[in-house]
């Protein structure tokens, strides 16, 4: 934290992510005062020091949070933006190989629920391929949504932003945080209808996300998550195993 010559709170930031200025201006991060490149190239960025609160896992089933979602999905300005740094859309094939080469060597992990597990996300690699390619968050957990003092929500920590399937955040939210009888009435909030399309490219980023987590923790040798991870992978068993 910092202070301006107005006595203005900032947040410092050393190379935050390059379109912070769009998310600043359409509301979605806390105000970006200004940005300074230093000489051995890095850029430090000062953002309006918020005071608020981060969401409880309760609140992210609310419709601020589908609201905010939604528009930020939705936002033809950060996209393109995204798009004219060089950033290629992760395509549910590069996923897959990645999740290969990710797993390949390690005989730490389950090896049988990892077959099976990269068995259903090829069996269904065609049917989970869109059109529909947004800005996602990546990492869509509860503390990186803030309530500011004036109730404005923001979702801040672009560091992991990806052009891709939206199915690949609402995986995280909805399984996480959303009862799944509920799905259907939070993702209209959102602005989509629920279908078995849908729910066949949420579940398969969640089960990919899980495979990911899993085998990454397990190799930093983090069990107690690497543990966590394979049990949410171990809720799409039947699915896995059919």
């Amino acid at each position: 934290m910092a202070q301006n010559e107005n006595n203005q709170k900032l947040f410092l930031k050393r190379n935050s992510s390059p379109f912070l200025a769009v998310l600043s201006a359409e509301g979605i991060v806390p105000k970006l005062v200004w940005t300074k490149r230093l000489e051995n190239g890095d850029v430090i960025t000062a953002q309006k020091w918020l005071e608020g609160r981060v969401l409880s896992k309760e609140e992210m089933k609310e419709e601020k949070v589908a609201k905010l979602l939604s528009k930020i999905h939705h936002s033809s300005e950060i996209l393109h933006l995204f798009m004219r740094m060089g950033k290629q859309p992760l395509e549910p094939s590069n996923l897959l190989v990645r999740l290969i080469n990710q797993y390949r060597g390690n005989q730490h992990v389950d090896q049988a629920l990892i077959a099976h597990a990269l068995e259903f996300l090829h069996k269904h690699l065609d049917a989970v391929r869109t059109q529909e390619m947004v800005v996602c968050h990546s990492d869509i957990n509860h503390e990186n949504w803030l309530q500011g003092e004036d109730d404005h929500l923001y979702l801040i920590d672009w560091d992991q932003a990806v052009i891709a399937d939206p199915a690949l955040d609402l995986c995280m939210l909805l399984y996480q945080y959303v009862p799944q009888d509920e799905w259907s009435d939070w993702l209209k909030l959102y602005g989509v209808e629920f279908d078995d399309n849908l729910f066949l490219r949420i579940q398969w980023y969640m089960i990919a996300s899980s495979l990911s987590f899993y085998i990454w923790y397990l190799q930093k040798g983090n069990l107690d998550y690497s543990n966590k991870w394979k049990e949410r992978l171990m809720e799409h068993k039947l699915a896995i195993y059919s």
